[in-house]
């Protein structure tokens, strides 16, 4: 769902109602796109976060906590130096535009109270903040808008801000019964009825759209000319008098554990399939979709050159194996050219030089129906004897023989190599920070990969690894590797030789050890690791994923292979279907 202009109206009733008043302690710009300021309100501290982005822009209160460069960008300068200290005094919306002015109050160079005012654009692929003096002057904005960007309209220091240009659409919340049934009775009735409302009123995404067509007719796919336009009219003025209101449901519907939308109303028509969550906050429900969304959105940018390095190294060795298994195959018919020169041997008297073929009896072969021998026919280099053409053949099968075991050792080594980059994959899905991608960066180059990382210098000595720590039911401390160097630390500097050690089967995945201090955990905790370990792996989202575990002393570290391989013997098995929420429930939070 679009962050709508019903959604921003909502979102700003709520922040008048916490945030108006408070005093601006802190401001963060963790994203090239994303402000964070830090507040002192009555009900206690709060992060208010503004995204600007593309991809998911809103303003909310925010419990996600993020990583902040080392060094502010120029726009989180700029506003530390005019705002910190600043109260909110204001938060409205101008028009029903998807646009947010929040005005601060605080002081200027001289000392003198002034305003200043932040303007928030939560328009998709427009989006954008802008900060304005007392006189809506231009100061500075998230993105530049020049003429080369738009003729409409520019946001450039200096200038005076102006709205974005206006729609032609009608005003929801100033529309009446008589206006609402003239537009409905002239749009087209092959059209859906849920097109008409998007079509024709400002700031109402399509789900909304379709929740009230759902609740007027039915079916939240019903056509104008099968819906009843005074029902949908009630259904319409329903919603926009609730937001008028403040009456809200924060509503974040999942398809299984997967978050697909969100709400400041039920959107029933998503029907029994799909499970239907409300929250005590808009900001809340923000926070569940976005959380893991953002995440991945981010860990995306940050590591674009690490999955570009191993896409491409993916798609290599893809490409070596098999090239190297139909060489393979070839070699298989090495034993032809030994026969070949076997015949030839054998009836080197009926041949001379000058032979361009021979036909010749092969005494091994029988044929059943004929009840004769089957006869070959060779062909021969007319340029040598008949010996020297044995010799060639007999070569030939050498070569073939000594290319098998090289094949076969070179397809073995691909395949490691594959695998591991598998591993490098897998652990680029779970991370979580700057520094987990940093140690992944570490491992690739000290695993011959440098040259294909420009620009990047391994550090002198490795520091200690920032790894995920759970708590299972009955106390006993977990924890799990998010890529092959966290696995090793783990693995061969942490675990103690009675610790349990765990590991999803035959597959990509977290190292997991379950410290004990010497005690026997009872059963819960054991599956409480194996479902972390199964939820950290490649079978994350599977049913019965079956987990290794044993004691932490038979882990054996493999000499002379990659980081994170490891083997092991005299193992137990359990099948385990990991569930997120009850893992994350585990998580220690830092």
């Amino acid at each position: 769902m679009a962050f709508d202009a019903a959604m921003l109206a909502c979102i700003i009733r709520e922040i008048n109602n916490i945030a108006v008043g408070g005093r601006i302690e802190k401001i963060y710009q963790p994203e090239k796109d994303e402000i964070i300021l830090q507040m002192r309100t009555v009900s206690g501290g709060r992060r208010f976060m503004i995204n600007a982005g593309s991809n998911n822009p809103r303003m909310c209160f925010s419990t996600i906590q993020k990583e902040n460069p080392m060094q502010a960008p120029m726009f989180c300068m700029l506003l530390r130096k005019h705002l910190t200290g600043a109260v909110l005094s204001s938060v409205e919306q101008l028009g029903f535009e998807r646009v947010a002015k929040l005005t601060f109050d605080t002081r200027d160079e001289m000392g003198f109270d002034c305003k200043k005012y932040l303007l928030a654009e939560i328009m998709g692929k427009y989006s954008n903040l802008i900060f304005a003096d007392e006189n809506m002057k231009v100061i500075a904005s998230l993105k530049t808008v020049d003429f080369t960007t738009s003729r409409l309209r520019q946001v450039l220091p200096g200038m005076s801000y102006e709205l974005p240009p206006a729609q032609d659409k009608l005003d929801p919340i100033l529309t009446d019964e008589g206006e609402f049934l003239s537009k409905a009775a002239s749009f087209p009735t092959e059209k859906s009825a849920d097109k008409f409302i998007t079509a024709t009123y400002l700031g109402i995404s399509s789900s909304v759209a379709r929740e009230i067509t759902q609740r007027a007719c039915g079916r939240f796919d019903a056509l104008m000319c099968d819906c009843s336009h005074k029902s949908l009219h009630a259904q319409f003025s329903a919603v926009f008098s609730a937001i008028s209101n403040g009456i809200v449901f924060p509503t974040v519907v999942f398809n299984g554990d997967s978050p697909i939308e969100y709400s400041f109303i039920d959107l029933t028509f998503y029907g029994d399939s799909f499970n239907r969550k409300q929250y005590e906050s808009l900001s809340k429900a923000l926070d569940v979709f976005f959380e893991g969304r953002d995440r991945e959105v981010r860990i995306k940018q940050r590591a674009s050159d690490i999955l570009r390095l191993l896409t491409n190294a993916e798609s290599r060795l893809v490409k070596k194996i098999d090239s190297q298994s139909k060489e393979l195959v070839e070699c298989e018919l090495s034993e032809k050219h030994k026969r070949y020169g076997d015949l030839i041997t054998a009836n080197i008297y009926k041949l001379k030089r000058g032979d361009k073929s021979a036909e010749l009896v092969d005494y091994e072969s029988w044929n059943d129906e004929l009840s004769d021998y089957n006869k070959t026919v060779i062909d021969l280099d007319e340029r040598l004897s008949p010996a020297a053409n044995a010799q060639k053949y007999y070569k030939l099968y050498n070569k073939s023989k000594t290319a098998k075991v090289e094949l076969a050792r070179q397809i073995e080594l691909a395949r490691s190599e594959l695998d591991y980059i598998y591993s490098v994959f897998d652990a680029l899905s779970k991370a979580e920070s700057s520094a987990d991608l940093d140690e992944i960066r570490d491992e690739l180059y000290r695993n011959g990969y440098a040259s294909k990382m420009k620009g990047y210098a391994a550090p002198k000595k490795q520091h200690v690894p920032d790894i995920a720590e759970f708590v299972t039911t009955n106390g006993y401390k977990v924890l799990c590797g998010k890529n092959n160097y966290q696995n090793e630390y783990i693995t061969h500097k942490v675990a103690a030789k009675h610790d349990y050690w765990f590991h999803a089967k035959n597959l990509a995945g977290s190292h997991v050890l379950m410290i004990t201090n010497g005690e026997e955990p009872p059963e819960q905790d054991f599956t409480d690791a194996c479902c972390i370990a199964a939820f950290y792996s490649k079978a994350r989202g599977g049913v019965q994923v079956p987990v290794d575990y044993l004691l932490a002393k038979g882990v054996k570290k493999v000499s002379g292979a990659k980081p994170g391989f490891v083997i092991y013997h005299n193992n137990w098995s359990a099948y385990v279907t990991p569930n997120e929420e009850d893992v994350l429930k585990m998580r220690v939070k830092k």
